[in-house]
């Protein structure tokens, strides 16, 4: 999917909203559990119930990998369904991969073609080599992390080194890389403050924004400072939807968080006259 493809959706369905699929069978609905698969049940149920209003899905890889071989096989079969029910979604491999050139070759593979995601996230700690593998397929998109929403964020990413702080470097070095214009980054809603410097180094590029909702982060405050002409942004939002209720109305409960910030979306994008 290119990003033209992607701004079309957000205008088209006035939304740049991210759903996460962080799904845990110690919170999913009790009555799921009777099923052969039945994170794939909870998944699909909620796609299914949100689609309209969301323009990305994101799983977390972790979520997966944790029921090991069943586990990956749920993740493969909602992938699966999500390129063939709702190709229209721009789909996101949270899986926070980084190493050394083959070893991201492999990576990029894995999820670029086997699995057809249309986009990764990437840490950038190990440079130059552990990203352009990834940057290299077209029309697939290396979401770097840059400025993250934990509280450990502070442990390096801010520090100074000769007078610049480390996320700023990996934004302005990224920008070098080859395939660069595949890039996007990953900024925390709890570092809204931050926003407007990032966005002068990197003006257009995508940012995915976690931390909105449960995390405290402020969606007026992320489009006041990170919002663009193409707009620029996808807001992830991924217990305070999946969670919102642990009964047989769950997909329905989800489906009405995931209206309450389409709605919000809407107001922002139409105060800015984007839409």
């Amino acid at each position: 999917m290119t990003t033209q493809d992607l701004v079309q959706q957000i205008r088209m369905k006035k939304s740049f909203l991210c759903i996460g699929l962080d799904t845990d069978l110690e919170k999913i609905p009790p009555h799921l559990l009777q099923e052969e698969d039945p994170i794939f049940e909870f998944n699909k149920a909620i796609i299914d119930a949100t689609n309209h209003l969301c323009v990305a899905y994101k799983p977390n890889i972790a979520f997966y990998e944790a029921y090991g071989i069943k586990g990956w096989k749920s993740l493969q079969r909602t992938i699966d369904y999500l390129n063939e029910r709702y190709p229209e979604q721009f789909t996101i491999a949270d899986a926070k991969r980084g190493d050394i050139g083959n070893t991201s070759a492999r990576y990029a593979n894995a999820f670029f073609e086997d699995l057809n995601f249309d986009s990764i996230t990437i840490a950038p700690y190990m440079g130059k080599d552990s990203v352009e593998p990834f940057l290299s397929f077209e029309n697939k998109h290396t979401i770097l992390l840059a400025l993250t929403s934990n509280v450990g964020a502070f442990d390096f990413q801010t520090k100074k080194i000769n007078g610049i702080e480390l996320y700023k470097e990996v934004l302005r070095t990224s920008k070098t890389y080859k395939g660069a214009h595949n890039l996007m980054y990953v900024v925390g809603a709890t570092k809204s403050e931050y926003l407007t410097e990032i966005r002068e180094i990197i003006p257009n590029n995508f940012l995915l924004v976690p931390g909105v909702g449960a995390q405290g982060g402020s969606l007026e405050v992320v489009c006041e400072h990170g919002i663009t002409p193409d707009i620029g942004l996808l807001v992830n939002s991924s217990r305070g939807i999946i969670y919102a209720s642990t009964g047989t109305d769950f997909a329905k409960a989800a489906a009405n968080k995931a209206s309450d910030l389409q709605v919000q979306m809407q107001k922002e994008l139409e105060s800015r006259n984007l839409l």
